[in-house]
């Protein structure tokens, strides 16, 4: 028997819900629309829908899309009981570009050492190691990003984790919070310039990566 190195997640606490709550209402508040995606308990996600067979993160209403919101009173019913994970919904106010850690850690530093303040924005990052650099909306990727396994572009009919939701491996965060950010979002096209000029430094994998559920399809 392989035993699992993650420690498993009892029920939710109540706290819990209440902090998924009010990040949900906060991202709504700046006109970032949210989705309520499935709990986690234990090992899997469950979203509530009889048969639904999908383990990993996915959203909680199959009709997702149609119904994600900004308004207040509809977020705090989707949370007012269960403590779903937080979704924001790409392809709206802003896209969101994954790459692996490798990469992100240097798109980052650079931002950093080089104090590119038009290239700064929200950064996400889950305990997988994906790094999601949140951008203006509607740019597609480089051709030198496009063609790699481990990047990936989330646009219209996609959706990203946020902090504070949890995952088997842990909890999403912000390496760049949106507050530390302004609310504000770079142009995609100095983001992607970034993580070009960082790609030489940084091996391309061979195999195909395991992504969240949200990367099974690529913005438009």
């Amino acid at each position: 028997m392989q035993w699992s190195v993650h420690r498993p997640f009892g029920p939710p606490a109540p706290l819990d819900r209440l902090r998924l709550r009010r990040a949900a209402l906060r991202y709504a508040a700046h006109g970032w629309a949210v989705t309520p995606g499935a709990r986690l308990i234990g090992q899997r996600f469950d979203c509530g829908r009889p048969g639904c067979p999908i383990m990993a993160g996915h959203p909680a209403l199959e009709s997702w899309e149609d119904t994600a919101s900004t308004e207040i009173a509809q977020v705090q019913a989707w949370w007012r009981h269960d403590p779903h994970s937080v979704l924001l919904v790409t392809g709206r106010r802003f896209d969101a570009i994954e790459v692996p850690a490798s990469l992100g850690l240097r798109v980052l530093g650079a931002v950093r050492l080089n104090r590119r303040a038009d290239a700064r924005g929200p950064v996400a990052v889950t305990a997988a190691g994906r790094w999601m650099f949140l951008v203006g909306p509607g740019r597609p990727l480089r051709s030198e990003l496009d063609h790699r396994l481990d990047v990936v572009r989330h646009g219209r009919g996609s959706w990203i984790p946020a902090a504070p939701s949890r995952t088997p491996e842990g909890p999403v965060r912000w390496a760049v919070s949106p507050e530390q950010a302004q609310w504000l979002l770079p142009e995609p096209a100095i983001v992607q310039e970034l993580m070009t000029d960082a790609l030489g430094a940084v091996r391309e994998p061979q195999l195909t990566v395991p992504r969240q559920m949200s990367t099974a399809r690529r913005g438009g």
